[in-house]
């Protein structure tokens, strides 16, 4: 089923938050990497600049990037307000507040918004997205 821009809420993670998140090596940055659900994250970016091969999919790319910009603007605000009211349920070890969190993800965002033009053109963005398991036959 499609999914309407207004029940996406963005917050993008980069490179760096890939490799520690996944604990990818060095080799394994090296190999080409499918990227499934990677929403507005500067991961493809950072990766094409360095010369790796990544494809990204996500519902999301189906929309321009002035829509998906809009959307974050839309929602950014609302996140970052969440985050403070909640800010005793996070670690916070690598980003030192909620407004540091704020600052990496929207540069984090518009580096995915930069490059989102020449990615898709490139096929290095895919509007595509998981089979859900309630789809699957016998489940």
């Amino acid at each position: 089923m499609p999914i309407n821009l207004d029940q996406v809420v963005p917050w993008g993670r980069s490179l760096n938050e890939y490799v520690r998140m996944f604990e990818l090596s060095t080799r394994e940055l090296e190999w080409g990497i499918l990227d499934c659900a990677g929403g507005p994250a500067s991961f493809n970016a950072e990766m094409h600049r360095r010369g790796r091969s990544v494809i990204s999919c996500d519902p999301i790319y189906r929309f321009s990037p002035s829509e998906i910009a809009a959307r974050i603007d839309e929602t950014y605000p609302n996140i970052l307000e969440k985050t403070k009211q909640t800010r005793g349920n996070f670690l916070w070890h690598e980003m030192k507040s909620p407004d540091e969190l704020g600052e990496i993800r929207m540069s984090t965002m518009k580096k995915f918004l930069a490059d989102l033009p020449e990615g898709l053109a490139e096929g290095r963005y895919l509007a595509a997205e998981l089979p859900s398991p309630l789809s699957r036959p016998g489940i």
